[in-house]
């Protein structure tokens, strides 16, 4: 009985000297999972120790121009964003942003100098896939790309008119937002190729749903916008309404919100074909009929949409970051 008791107290002991070397054991190998996975992520407190200015609610950074929508929206000015700030955010996310594009026809020769100024100023340190539309796929030049960056070609036809190049284009985003987009980007941004980046365009744009003040039109009146005024077309805006007036050559968000409104532009421009009618400025008068009434959540200013050219550079632009590539534009369209 004595031994037996012994045998208990030995096994006792040898069972509390065990248990706390198999917890030191457990902590060791959590902090190293814990550390290798910071590094791999990032240190979600790295926001919270970065050193920048304080925000200061009375002193606000723009006053010269409207910065938030009646809806709550922001509008992007410089000067109304910390690019360190948000890109950290973006980073902690491993967010990934597609850049579509479509170079038809003559369009091709303006994608050499899309592609070489993306590489400069758009989404710079960001995972980034070019997605190409082309009917000349043999065309596409070769440009140097950065790490985590990688330009995809997709073949399509062309069109007689110019007009039905730019309104198909509303299909294939959202043919090719369902069946490939939506597996490999987080946002989708559509740009046209006839442009060029001058200046930083980064994640402060991003949002659900964003689109772009159309240059010729952010100081005008609701009455002054081009808007399709025709009842019988899916694009009607009566006179009475309107936000802004958004320019068709730059918009995006999350992907399934850039797959909803093209879907839903492309069904109305089809509906408006078998009516008929065709929208004064086609896909944008589409595009500018869905966001009155799908509000985006974030509104670009001006400088993401600029021709220097025809406008000049107004003090009230601090930057001009896509800005219009000269060019005959009867030349390039027929």
């Amino acid at each position: 009985m004595r031994d037996l008791r012994m045998g208990r107290l030995k096994y006792s002991l040898l069972h509390l000297g065990l248990l706390p070397l198999t917890v030191l054991i457990l902590v060791f190998f959590g902090y190293m999972f814990l550390s290798l996975r910071s590094q791999e992520l990032g240190n979600p407190g790295d926001v919270t120790r970065k050193a920048y200015p304080q925000p200061r609610v009375l002193k606000p950074t723009r006053r010269d121009v409207l910065v938030l929508t009646p809806w709550l929206a922001p509008i992007i000015w410089e000067g109304t964003f910390n690019i360190d700030i948000l890109n950290e955010e973006f980073r902690l996310r491993n967010t990934t942003i597609g850049l579509t594009v479509f170079a038809i026809k003559k369009y091709v020769v303006f994608l050499k100098l899309f592609l070489e100024t993306a590489e400069q100023h758009f989404m710079v340190g960001h995972k980034v896939i070019y997605y190409v539309f082309t009917d000349r796929p043999a065309d596409v030049p070769q440009v140097a790309l950065g790490a985590g960056r990688q330009l995809v070609v997709l073949t399509v036809r062309n069109y007689t008119r110019w007009q039905d190049v730019s309104m198909h284009r509303m299909e294939m985003i959202s043919r090719f937002s369902e069946q490939r987009f939506l597996h490999e980007v987080d946002y989708l941004v559509c740009g046209d190729v006839d442009m060029k980046f001058s200046d930083h365009v980064g994640v402060e744009i991003l949002s659900s749903l964003f689109g772009t003040l159309h240059p010729g039109f952010y100081g005008s009146s609701r009455e002054a916008f081009t808007y399709e005024r025709r009842p019988q077309s899916q694009a009607y805006i009566p006179l009475h309404e309107g936000d802004f007036y958004y320019m068709g050559a730059f918009f995006g968000g999350s992907v399934l919100e850039v797959h909803r409104l093209t879907k839903a532009c492309h069904e109305a421009m089809v509906e408006d074909q078998a009516n008929g009618i065709e929208a004064v400025w086609h896909d944008e008068s589409h595009l500018n009929k869905y966001l009155l009434h799908h509000k985006p959540t974030k509104v670009l200013s001006p400088e993401y949409m600029w021709d220097q050219q025809l406008l000049g550079w107004p003090s009230i632009m601090k930057k001009l970051r896509y800005v219009a590539v000269p060019k005959n534009h009867q030349a390039i369209r027929n």
